[in-house]
């Protein structure tokens, strides 16, 4: 399987995890935030920079994940009520699930529903899982906003 990052270039050349929180991890937990596609991956850094730099070089992360390795399947109904909401609300609820994952290191890879496109995926990568070694970067290709995305 192929799941997809966009980044600013500099981060762009290995599988790096920051530690910082985001909805779907504690603060200390290094996962890798990829999507389904290229356009998910696009829109979910536009949502969460609020603005994109237009003229800044930004990269696609094309990562592949064999498709041995098990996968841990979210399902947007069988998540509790007010999980897509905005800030530590809805964060509390996506990391109470996102840190009994991490911390079991019984799957790598985790899917959850995307908040920003109905029945679309992210794919979370726990780069502490034994397994993590077997994630691989295949390429790094240029990716550029369109000009009409408005800032």
């Amino acid at each position: 399987m192929e799941v997809f990052r966009i980044t600013k270039e500099k981060f762009s050349h290995n599988l790096y995890a920051s530690g910082y929180a985001g909805r779907w991890n504690s603060e200390g937990d290094y996962v890798i935030y990829s999507a389904s596609s290229r356009s998910l991956a696009a829109l979910e850094n536009i949502v969460h920079m609020g603005t994109v730099e237009l003229i800044s070089f930004y990269r696609v992360m094309v990562i592949y994940i064999p498709d041995d390795i098990p996968i841990v399947r979210i399902n947007e109904k069988d998540m509790p009520k007010n999980w897509f909401l905005k800030g530590e609300k809805g964060f509390e609820i996506c990391r109470t699930i996102s840190d009994s994952w991490y911390n079991s290191i019984k799957y790598l890879i985790m899917q959850v529903p995307s908040v920003i496109v109905k029945n679309e995926f992210n794919y979370i990568i726990n780069t502490k899982h034994p397994d993590f070694k077997k994630v691989q970067l295949i390429n790094s290709e240029p990716f550029f906003f369109d000009y009409r995305i408005k800032d």
